[in-house]
C-alpha cells in the first residue's frame, strides 16, 4: 500500500479540471501515492473525466460516489476511506494543482522531525493576493527554523498565530498523519465558508508537532469555487457569513480559556454579524425582501447580531448628523 492517500472532493462543471489536478500529483517527484476522489453528485461527473486517462493512472484511483453533502462532507467521505496502510493524507482540491516536490518535502520534513500535521505555502498570484507565505509569516510572527533549504519553521503557539490571520494556511497544501486523520473530522453543516478553519485550528491542536515549509507546495486554480463566486449581493450572502460567525463560536468555545484568543475570534464574529448585516440592508436598497428566516435563526444563536444592528445604526445616524 501506499505512503500518502490523496483525498479530492470533486464537484465541477468544466471538463479537463479534475486530469488538470490529477496530473500534477502523477507529476511529483515522490511517487508513492494512491488517489481517493469524491464525487459530491458533480455537474460533470468524475466518470466522465477519467474514462480517457492512462490505465497506468486508473489503478491508482479510486472513485466514490455520494449524495451532495458539500465540500466537508466529500472530504469527510474521503478520510472514512483511507486504507488501512496510509500513513499520510494529503489533501487537494480539484481546481487546484500541485508543485512537483510538494510531496517530497512533505514526507522528508514530517519524517525526519516526526510531525503529524505539515502546510506549505500557497503560490503567490494576483487573483489570491491575500495569501502570503511561511518566510513572512516568521518574518511577522517568528519561529524557529528547523531547516534551511527548504525552509522549515515551527511555531509552538501556532493555533494563536493562526486566529488573527489564517491566509497562510490552505487545504491544498496541508498534509496529515495517521493520529489526526483517524479522528479529526470537517464540520459538513458549514458548507458556504469557514469548515477549513475550524478543520485546520482541530488538527493543530491534536497534532503532536506541526511544520510550515516556505517553499510552494500547490497553485490555486480558477475552478468552480463556492466561497469565491458569492459577494455581498448574493443570496448565499446571509448564510456564508451564519456558517462563518457558527464556526467562529465553535473555536471560541475551544479557547475559551486563554483570553487573548477570544479577543481575536470575538473580533472576527463581529465582523461576520457586520457584514450580515449590511448584506440585508443593501438589499432592502434595492428592494428586496431581507432573509427574515435566517436573520431569526442567528438572532436566536447569537443576540450580538442585535447590538451589532443598533451599532450600525447608531453609525449611520452620526454620519447623517454630520
Amino acid at each position: 500500500m501506499a505512503t500518502f492517500t490523496v483525498v479530492i472532493p470533486f464537484f465541477q462543471k468544466e471538463a479537463g479540471i479534475l486530469r488538470r489536478a490529477l496530473k500534477s500529483i502523477f507529476d511529483q517527484s515522490y511517487q508513492d501515492f494512491d488517489i481517493v476522489v469524491v464525487d459530491d453528485e458533480s455537474p460533470l461527473p468524475a466518470d466522465i473525466e477519467l474514462q480517457d486517462i492512462d490505465e497506468t493512472w486508473k489503478s491508482r484511483i479510486r472513485v466514490i460516489r455520494q449524495q451532495n453533502g458539500g465540500p466537508g462532507a466529500a472530504r469527510n467521505t474521503g478520510l472514512d476511506n483511507v486504507p488501512a496502510a496510509t500513513r499520510f493524507v494529503a489533501l487537494l482540491d480539484s481546481d487546484d494543482v500541485w508543485l512537483p516536490d510538494h510531496l517530497k518535502n512533505a514526507h522528508d520534513s514530517m519524517t525526519r522531525f516526526d510531525a503529524e500535521c505539515y502546510w506549505a505555502s500557497m503560490q503567490a498570484s494576483d487573483e489570491f493576493y491575500y495569501h502570503f507565505g511561511m518566510a513572512e509569516l516568521e518574518q511577522a510572527e517568528g519561529g524557529t527554523r528547523l531547516s534551511e533549504d527548504p525552509l522549515v519553521i515551527e511555531m509552538p503557539d501556532l493555533a494563536s498565530v493562526m486566529l488573527k490571520n489564517w491566509s497562510f494556511l490552505h487545504l491544498s497544501c496541508m498534509v496529515i498523519a495517521r493520529p489526526v486523520f483517524e479522528t479529526i473530522r470537517f464540520e459538513p453543516s458549514l458548507r458556504l465558508a469557514a469548515e477549513d478553519v475550524l478543520f485546520f485550528c482541530d488538527c493543530i491542536l491534536k497534532s503532536k508537532r506541526t511544520l510550515l515549509c516556505d517553499e510552494a507546495g500547490a497553485a490555486r486554480g480558477m475552478g468552480l469555487n463556492i466561497f469565491h463566486s458569492i459577494d455581498n449581493r448574493s443570496p448565499q450572502f446571509l448564510r456564508q457569513q451564519f456558517n462563518t460567525w457558527v464556526a467562529l463560536d465553535t473555536l471560541e468555545q475551544r479557547f475559551r480559556s486563554r483570553p487573548s484568543d477570544v479577543a481575536s475570534i470575538a473580533s472576527y464574529k463581529n465582523t461576520a454579524r457586520r457584514q450580515a448585516l449590511w448584506s440585508q440592508a443593501g438589499r432592502m436598497k434595492r428592494r428586496q425582501a431581507p432573509d427574515f428566516g435566517l436573520l431569526a435563526r442567528w438572532v436566536m444563536r447569537d443576540p450580538g447580531l442585535i447590538r451589532a444592528a443598533f451599532e450600525l445604526g447608531a453609525g449611520k445616524l452620526g454620519r447623517s448628523a454630520r
